[in-house]
C-alpha cells in the first residue's frame, strides 16, 4: 500500500476524517516504527474545493488515477453535495475497489451516495439512521441489511454516521492492522475519555513494541 486516498468535494465535513487522516499520514503510533501511510487527496477534477469549514483543498489526484488494488484504502467524507452528478465517477471507482478487495470507509453523506448506487443493498451497513437513507436515497433497497449500530464493518467496507469520526479512525486502523492491539485500545480510550492515564498506557505500549 503506497498511500491512502481521501475524496474531497465542496462542503465536505472537515472533521469527519480528521482523526483517521492524521494517524495514517503521521504514522506516529504505527507498530512498524518509522513507517506511515501518506494521504493523497482525490477530486472529481483538479479544481480546488471548499470544505464546510471554509478551507481550500487542491486535489493531488483525480479519480482515474486511483489504482485498483486490493491493498488500497479510500476514505469518503460526508458533504452536502454528494447528489451532484460530478461525483458519479468516484462512486463507480468505489464499486470497482470493493470488487477487487480494496478497502473503503464511508461516513455520513457518503453512505447516501453508496446507497444511491446500490452498493449497500447486499452488504451490512449503517448510516445516520435508516430513515436518513430511505428519505434521501429513493433507490435504496438495503433496509434488510441496515444495522442500528454506531459503526459497521463488513469485509472491506466500513460505514458510520456523522458522529462516528473517532470510531471510523479506529476501524480503519484495525482493518489495515497498523497499530498494535494494545496501542489502538489505549488510543481509542484516551480520545474517548480524555483521561491522561490512557495516554500513558499508549506510550508504554509503544516502548514495549520497540523493545521486542
Amino acid at each position: 500500500m503506497k498511500y491512502a486516498y481521501v475524496y474531497v468535494l465542496d462542503t465536505m465535513a472537515d472533521w469527519e476524517l480528521g482523526f483517521v487522516i492524521a494517524e495514517l499520514n503521521s504514522g506516529q503510533y504505527f507498530k512498524r516504527r518509522g513507517s506511515r501511510l501518506p494521504v493523497r487527496t482525490v477530486g472529481a477534477s483538479t479544481r480546488p474545493i471548499i470544505t464546510k469549514g471554509g478551507m481550500t483543498i487542491v486535489p493531488d489526484l483525480t479519480v482515474d488515477e486511483i489504482a485498483l488494488e486490493a491493498s488500497a484504502v479510500l476514505l469518503l467524507p460526508g458533504a452536502d453535495t454528494w447528489k451532484d452528478p460530478a461525483h458519479g465517477p468516484i462512486v463507480e471507482k468505489t464499486k470497482q475497489l470493493l470488487d477487487v478487495g480494496g478497502n473503503v470507509a464511508a461516513i455520513c453523506g457518503a453512505t447516501m451516495a453508496l446507497a444511491d448506487a446500490g452498493l449497500l443493498d447486499y452488504r451490512q451497513h449503517t448510516s445516520n439512521s435508516l430513515e436518513y437513507l430511505t428519505l434521501f436515497s429513493p433507490a435504496y433497497k438495503g433496509a434488510a441489511r441496515y444495522k442500528d449500530e454506531k459503526i459497521v464493518t463488513e469485509d472491506n467496507l466500513i460505514t458510520t454516521g456523522s458522529a462516528g469520526a473517532l470510531l471510523l479512525a479506529r476501524e480503519v486502523i484495525a482493518l489495515l492492522d497498523l497499530f498494535a492491539e494494545e496501542t489502538l485500545e489505549a488510543w481509542y480510550n484516551y480520545f474517548t475519555t480524555g483521561n491522561p492515564k490512557y495516554f500513558q498506557v499508549m506510550m508504554e505500549t509503544l516502548q514495549d513494541s520497540n523493545s521486542v
